[in-house]
């Protein structure tokens, strides 16, 4: 579309489909080559060939050590050393009530939103910090992160953790040529809140209804804030939470 990412690499997350497509979609309309990463290989297959031919599609578990490490080590190996690195890979918990959750639910949304977050961050530095080369992160947070939510002390207490992580992280790191930012999204139209609005956990009608805007916003609506913060066009941009909600957090009323 711009071309202001020609001649980077870019490694998005959790990019089998819906915002982690639409983000490593967008990065390479603006000339980034690609690299995309999810558990599911099946659907990275598929996802991989509405990409250009230099993407490149990476089987990994985020959740564990030793595998974000090989997934930075490979997405390097196959399009040399990384400039952008998208933290979208995310689950959700059941919504019950707080007394009734599992702990091995919990356990799993921690697993992979925060610890898999925080690991590739780390994998991601460890290279490009001894390179001295201007780098970005963007980690994608939630609106569930910034606000309580009832039965989302799962999902909503990751993504809180996520923003405070995003803020630690581009203090350390800003001066050193890696800036750290979050976009922390509202309900768009994606396969989670498909998901949910399927089985009846949340009203649709009520979720438009409070949204200043009227409507779920669109996945490529988030891959347009990403890739203006991993831009040069965002370059004092550093440490940010930037909310891409239809006007959710700004709504005060009833």
């Amino acid at each position: 579309m711009t071309g202001r990412l020609e001649g980077r690499t870019a490694l998005v997350t959790g990019a089998a489909g819906g915002i982690g497509l639409a983000i490593a979609r967008r990065l390479a309309a603006d000339g980034a080559r690609v690299a995309i990463a999810d558990l599911q290989a099946e659907r990275l297959a598929v996802a991989l060939n509405q990409l250009p031919g230099t993407a490149v599609a990476l089987v990994a578990d985020i959740s564990s050590e030793a595998g974000v490490d090989r997934m930075i080590a490979e997405a390097e190996e196959r399009l040399g050393s990384l400039d952008i690195l998208v933290n979208n890979a995310g689950v959700a918990e059941p919504i019950v009530r707080t007394v009734d959750q599992r702990l091995a639910d919990w356990e799993r949304v921690m697993d992979v939103n925060l610890r898999g977050t925080f690991l590739a961050c780390r994998a991601f530095a460890a290279r490009a910090l001894p390179r001295r080369k201007p780098g970005a992160i963007v980690n994608i947070g939630s609106v569930a992160g910034l606000g309580g939510i009832p039965s989302s002390n799962g999902y909503g207490v990751s993504k809180a953790a996520i923003a405070h992580l995003t803020r630690n992280l581009a203090c350390e790191w800003s001066a050193k040529g890696i800036r750290v930012n979050c976009v922390a999204p509202g309900y768009i139209e994606a396969p989670m809140s498909a998901e949910m609005f399927a089985e009846s956990r949340v009203d649709r009608g009520r979720i438009e209804q409070r949204l200043p805007l009227r409507r779920l916003g669109a996945a490529d609506e988030i891959a347009s804030a990403v890739a203006f913060l991993v831009s040069d066009d965002a370059s004092y941009v550093a440490g940010v939470v930037l909310p891409v909600d239809g006007g959710w957090c700004a709504y005060g009323g009833p």
